[in-house]
């Protein structure tokens, strides 16, 4: 069973059907939302026509939904402001805060200059912009690596991602401790089922991907199968080698 594999791009392209546009909308609520259920009457049907009607690209529809009374009521009004900002990286940037002076960036931000301000400072960044332009639907991407994203983003991206069945409602940070601490961040496999199980005995799956070079640079990729316990430290051996890492998956 997949642990966290990162979600496919989705994009609107020209010439998109009624069915491709509603997909689009399912997928930014989704991935804006943190998965939470929404009801007809709660949908932003004007930003939808907008979206239709081509007046608006995807990146506006998504400030449309996170600037909404829904996404407040969801993760501002009934969470810790830690959590906010956690949940904010997760929704529009699709990775986790790298430390506390981001966090700190943000506080400031809401502090000074309000709640859209803080929604803007995401969706208007250069970093938004290169990863996603104006019309791909924001989505996980915390499980590559990434110019400028130190290698501990991975393990922290991982923790907020996982379980993505899961709904983002709560009001405790997850990263709080390790980020406030500058820790890093444990990789710890969900559990399965009602009962209880140990996590020693499973087995993960990482495929990665790596360029070699010598009088010609070439890209391979391999696949190795670590125990929980080898987990966290394979992974940081991969990241200093120069290592990509494409997905992790549970094997037994």
């Amino acid at each position: 069973m997949a642990l966290w594999i990162e979600a496919e791009s989705v994009e609107l392209r020209p010439n998109a059907s009624e069915d491709d546009l509603q997909a689009i909308i399912r997928a930014v609520y989704r991935q804006v939302l943190g998965n939470a259920h929404i009801f007809e009457n709660q949908r932003l049907t004007s930003a939808e026509s907008q979206l239709r009607n081509g007046d608006i690209t995807v990146k506006e529809f998504v400030r449309a939904v996170a600037q909404s009374d829904l996404y407040r009521s969801l993760f501002f009004e009934t969470s810790s402001p830690y959590r906010f900002i956690e949940l904010n990286f997760k929704h529009l940037l699709g990775r986790a805060p790298q430390d506390q002076a981001e966090i700190a960036e943000h506080v400031q931000i809401y502090n000074t200059q309000g709640y859209e301000a803080e929604i803007n400072s995401y969706i208007g960044s250069d970093e938004y912009i290169k990863s996603f332009g104006e019309n791909i639907v924001p989505s996980a991407r915390g499980n590559r690596t990434q110019a400028g994203i130190k290698n501990v983003g991975f393990n922290r991206t991982f923790a907020l991602m996982r379980g993505f069945a899961a709904n983002d409602l709560g009001k405790s940070a997850k990263l709080i401790s390790d980020i406030g601490s500058n820790l890093a961040t444990k990789i710890v496999s969900p559990s399965h089922g009602s009962g209880t199980s140990s996590n020693t005995g499973k087995r993960f799956r990482l495929t990665i991907s790596k360029a070699n070079f010598g009088t010609r640079v070439t890209q391979s990729m391999a696949t190795f199968e670590v125990g929980y316990n080898q987990l966290s430290q394979k992974i940081q051996n991969i990241q200093k080698t120069g290592g990509k890492i494409l997905s992790i998956t549970e094997v037994g």
